[in-house]
């Protein structure tokens, strides 16, 4: 009963319920959130997980099949007189370019080697080809930021410091690292894969590469292994975070990012983390166009990523069971570490001006950018062909 418009005790214990009920609701519905998202994380993990499993089964595939049917690309070698460093450097320069990633290319190049089609010294070539070639992904990148996005040509010119910082790093690796492997002054630096491993891999997918190459043609079996090779490093990047967003609270660290020690550890760091240099490059162009990244931060970046991007090919020497493909890596990698480690140390002031001074001209005007363009890929064709 009600008395002068007041509840009486029923109605009170009503209310009292309905809003306990309620305040019970609410936890009951953000804990049920949080076990949503948290099946959600640990599905995504195990699919990660699931696709790079999948990803080195089928780069390991992918390298037995290029060793086997190795013999096809000699034929097309000799079939346009591509002999020489020269002319392999060149062969791994336009593949790279092809690819859209060094790392393929490098790991082609191991395949050639262990397969007995080129030498040391070419295998050498090659690997400095995929390199010079690999920084085409920033430019490309750049590119396509320019025609859909941003009418601004800031993405294309951190394409263009990317790829000048590479050639002018790796132009002198070239012949100084030909030096070390023929006076053969790193030669005590052998790895075998594990005995456990090479069996593994002959007992699970060289009965596999044994029949294609005794049943198709060894060019298409080559062709096949490069198509299983692109296919295993797609998969592979599938299974990496999204990196497009920093995640690491770059505003925070915003000065150190201006540091050029730090840009080359910061390189050398992600390019380590995803194995993959065409990501950690390509991060450039949000970090930079979203301020974090300064320009010339952007030359210590390369230099670093560049060095610790030769993991995975050490990884593809274990992998083919050659020690000497192991140390004509580490030769590739130590070289470079070393070129640029001086130039950091000794002559960074004025190499970044001048690599930052003709990024901008060649950006600048459309003559110039289209000489650049005309430049890039007539030099790798002259050292194939001639």
């Amino acid at each position: 009963m009600q008395s002068d418009g007041v509840p009486d005790g029923s109605a009170e214990a009503a209310l009292g319920d309905g809003l306990a009920g309620a305040q019970v609701a609410v936890p009951a519905q953000a804990s049920w959130e949080a076990d949503r998202r948290g099946r959600l994380r640990l599905a995504k993990g195990i699919l990660r997980v699931v696709y790079m499993v999948g990803a080195l089964l089928l780069f390991i595939l992918a390298l037995e099949v290029l060793r086997a049917a190795a013999g096809g690309v000699a034929d097309i070698l000799s079939g346009v007189s591509a002999q020489g460093s020269a002319n392999i450097l060149g062969f791994g320069w336009l593949g790279a370019y092809g690819a859209l990633s060094g790392s393929p290319v490098a790991a082609i190049a191991l395949s050639l080697f262990a397969g007995g089609t080129i030498s040391d010294s070419e295998a050498f070539a090659m690997l400095n080809g995929s390199r010079m070639g690999a920084s085409f992904i920033v430019l490309f990148i750049g590119f396509l930021y320019y025609v859909s996005k941003r009418r601004t040509a800031d993405g294309i010119f951190i394409g263009v410091v990317a790829m000048l910082t590479t050639f002018t790093i790796y132009a002198p690796v070239v012949p100084l690292g030909s030096l070390v492997l023929e006076q053969g002054w790193l030669d005590g630096v052998e790895v075998s894969a594990p005995g456990f491993l090479v069996s593994f891999t002959d007992l699970a997918f060289g009965p596999l590469a044994d029949e294609a190459t005794g049943n198709l043609p060894m060019l298409l079996v080559f062709a096949g292994g490069i198509g299983l090779m692109l296919a295993s490093f797609a998969i592979f990047d599938r299974a990496l975070p999204n990196l497009e967003q920093p995640s690491l609270r770059v505003e925070r660290i915003s000065r150190l990012l201006h540091r050029p020690w730090v840009m080359f550890l910061l390189g050398l760091l992600i390019t380590t983390m995803t194995l993959s240099v065409s990501i950690s490059l390509t991060l450039l162009i949000p970090l930079s166009l979203k301020g974090y990244v300064r320009r010339d931060g952007i030359i210590p970046y390369v230099m670093g990523a560049n060095i610790s991007t030769w993991v995975d090919t050490m990884f593809a020497a274990l992998l083919l069971d050659s020690p000497r493909a192991f140390t004509i890596v580490f030769t590739q990698m130590a070289v470079g570490a070393v070129v640029s480690l001086l130039v950091l140390l000794l002559l960074y002031r004025p190499y970044s001006k001048v690599i930052l001074g003709v990024a901008h001209r060649v950006t600048q005007r459309r003559r110039e950018f289209a000489f650049f363009l005309g430049a890039i890929f007539l030099v790798p064709l002259v050292l194939f062909f001639v």
